[in-house]
């Protein structure tokens, strides 16, 4: 199943809205800002909510892989792409609000999805649709 990109936008701009509702943040200062991650094996952190591709696919109900070849073939999929394998999200409050920084949504530095950022759907899409095209044999 492929979402459309606005359909990918709204999923991840929810995930972070019901995050920040859960965590008692009003709805007026959701989580709109993420990272970037580009290996699966960078140090777990309480303070951050982090989506792999595979794991968002799969809990948001997009795509759930049936063998480990479907999530490698999204993974690899994704490194040949230069995009990142997860995104992480600030749990305890919004980064970025005010920042000036000139990496802010360019796919380098931290993603801002109501600046326009598309990384987070580019991710998931290319994940998804990898993996939903390799056969478990």
């Amino acid at each position: 199943m492929s979402l459309s990109r606005w359909g990918r936008r709204a999923l991840f701009s929810t995930v972070g809205g019901a995050a920040a509702l859960g965590l008692g943040v009003s709805a007026a200062s959701a989580h709109h800002c993420y990272i970037p991650m580009y290996t699966l094996n960078a140090p777990a952190s309480p303070n951050w909510l982090t989506f792999t591709a595979a794991g968002a696919a799969e809990e948001f109900g997009i795509f759930t892989p049936e063998c480990d070849a479907q999530v490698d073939a999204g993974y690899a999929a994704l490194r040949a792409a230069g995009l990142p394998v997860a995104i992480k999200i600030f749990e305890h409050g919004v980064i970025g609000g005010q920042s000036k920084n000139p990496n802010r949504s360019n796919g380098v530095g931290l993603e801002d999805f109501e600046q326009g950022s598309t990384l987070a759907d580019e991710m998931l899409g290319t994940w998804v649709g990898a993996a939903a095209a390799t056969s478990c044999g």
